[in-house]
């Protein structure tokens, strides 16, 4: 089993350090809600919060997807769903570059999947009962937090590094304590656990955007000033959605792409 789950990683880390940039299907609009008046739900600081938490949760659950079916020897299905985990990676890091920048995207997504290495180093540990891997990953991934609050806090003032790590610690130990679980066959522990931790991704992805909100007020006033007017237009469709206003959140690539273009240069 141990060696299957190696065996497994290995190929999953090439196409990840080769760049999944599975291509997400873009909008073919750009306008927010069909209503003639804004609303808190409308705003356009709302969807950038709701496109982060779809983002940050779904990466908890496809990690969770992964991690199981590591765990239960079954191969294809880990390889799937390691592709898609890394594909939201590439998608939570085009939604930092669309407000960042792109040097700033090209930084963040080596960050990102350098967590989700070491919760395969801790999965593969418990696979095969191997206590000095598990401390190993544990401890990369505690001293993980702390680049990542760094790197969060070097690129906005509003979110401290200390409080930014602390948020990033609890999502590891969240993630461990799913993982414990699936090993264990417990899988009423797990999946309790695992919305736990999905549910968890909430305070990391609010405080973010929020964040981000603070850091650009007047980018965030113009776009919904913006959409405000378009919805005043004559003609407009006052019952419909256009696809970048969060109507199909089930639609993940959908959500990325929103959320990618909420604070682009306009």
């Amino acid at each position: 089993m141990k060696q299957q789950i190696i065996a497994w990683v290995g190929a999953a880390s090439v196409v990840m350090l080769a760049g999944c940039t599975q291509s997400m299907a873009q909008p073919p609009g750009h306008g927010a809600m069909s209503m003639p008046t804004a609303s808190t739900s409308g705003t356009k600081a709302a969807e950038l919060r709701a496109g982060l938490n779809n983002l940050f949760s779904e990466h908890v659950y496809l990690a969770g997807a992964a991690t199981n079916a590591a765990l239960g020897g079954r191969e294809a299905e880990f390889k799937a769903a390691a592709g898609a985990l890394d594909a939201n990676s590439v998608a939570i890091s085009k939604a930092i570059g669309s407000v960042y920048g792109e040097g700033a995207e090209k930084a963040f997504l080596p960050l990102w999947r350098r967590h989700i290495g070491f919760v395969v180093d801790y999965t593969v540990g418990v696979a095969g009962n191997d206590k000095t891997k598990q401390d190993k990953a544990v401890n990369d991934l505690v001293a993980y937090t702390q680049d990542f609050g760094a790197f969060l806090s070097a690129a906005n003032p509003n979110l401290p590094k200390s409080v930014v790590a602390d948020l990033v610690k609890h999502h590891v130990v969240t993630l461990k304590t799913v993982i414990d679980a699936q090993a264990s066959k417990d899988p009423a522990r797990a999946y309790t656990a695992l919305r736990a931790a999905a549910g968890h991704m909430q305070m990391i992805a609010d405080p973010l955007a929020e964040a981000i909100v603070k850091q650009f007020p007047d980018r965030v006033r113009q776009l919904d000033r913006g959409e405000r007017l378009r919805a005043r237009a004559p003609g407009r469709n006052l019952g419909a959605r256009s696809s970048s206003g969060f109507g199909g959140w089930a639609r993940r690539d959908v959500a990325a792409a929103t959320t990618r273009a909420i604070l682009s240069e306009p």
